[in-house]
């Protein structure tokens, strides 16, 4: 596995590292209830994103932000907001990051701070700088439900698109990427898209943050290193030939457990990723 560290000075801060841990905290709180497809904590959670696309003044993708479904014996909705491109707008970059988790479980809550309020909170950021600051291709910001019931959000956009698949140049997903104990992100997607390393390398310059590449090829062939290509939401947009990057962090000892809180998240780490998240879109639309 590729790490490369990348430390100087840097950018201007674009992101609100503020904002973005009060967005985990309020994503991860106990009125969230774990935010569990189908239950009420899940509903508060969607409100609450889908009202920041609309403070952001992000436009629903038709006449709604919400691309309802059946998830199993409950009701689940992705949410989808768009910022239009300046130059072309009907090729399409995508964010996005699941926001279910697994609720209660044995009468413990499971808040999933980090999996996956981090991934939403890093997303809303870039939602806010782009809304402001559009890119060159149009941005679909896609908040996916039900992901820990099989990715059954991501699953239903691809079966039912709401733009061609072909017209989307790249699916950014992000799934965990708020705390590692060695300051590490990880992207998955370059053994499958090897001009996107590229894209990461640029992206990352200037950020303090170690960058490694890796877990999307199989474990033989990786020495052991476990394989993410279908382990969240860019899985079923990976099978249907969609370009696909992942953002993450390794399982840590909080993983899907009630301990998964936000205030063990390193803010300056998470603050970085967010960074580079937004950074890794701008050079992809001036790549692409």
């Amino acid at each position: 596995m590729l790490a490369f560290v990348l430390a100087g000075a840097q950018s201007a801060a674009r992101v609100d590292p503020v904002r973005l841990i009060a967005d985990v905290e309020a994503l991860s709180a106990p009125a969230m209830e774990g935010r569990r497809t189908g239950t009420p904590g899940n509903q508060k959670a969607r409100e609450f994103i889908l009202e920041r696309f609309r403070t952001l003044g992000l436009k629903p993708f038709g006449s709604s932000y919400e691309q309802k479904f059946s998830s199993g014996t409950a009701n689940a909705a992705n949410i989808v907001g768009m910022v239009r491109g300046t130059a072309q707008p009907e090729e399409f970059l995508l964010l996005t990051a699941h926001y279910d988790h697994l609720g209660v479980r044995n009468g413990a809550l499971h808040p999933g701070a980090d999996d996956n309020a981090s991934g939403v909170a890093a997303m809303l950021e870039a939602a806010a700088y782009i809304a402001a600051h559009p890119l060159r291709r149009s941005v679909l910001f896609v908040a996916f439900d039900s992901e820990e019931q099989g990715l059954r959000g991501a699953k239903h956009f691809v079966a039912q698109p709401l733009v061609d698949l072909k017209r989307i140049k790249l699916m950014l997903n992000l799934d965990m990427v708020s705390r590692n104990d060695a300051g590490t992100i990880f992207a998955a997607g370059t053994s499958y898209h090897p001009e996107l390393k590229d894209v990461v390398t640029r992206a990352a310059e200037g950020r303090k943050l170690k960058v490694a590449f890796g877990h999307d090829r199989p474990p033989k062939e990786a020495k052991g290193a476990a394989d993410w290509t279908n382990q969240s939401d860019h899985g079923p947009f990976h099978a249907a030939g969609v370009r696909t990057l992942y953002y993450g962090v390794e399982d840590h000892a909080d993983y899907h457990k009630p301990t998964d809180t936000a205030d063990k998240i390193p803010r300056a780490f998470f603050a970085e990723v967010a960074e580079l998240v937004l950074q890794t879109l701008i050079v992809a639309d001036a790549s692409a």
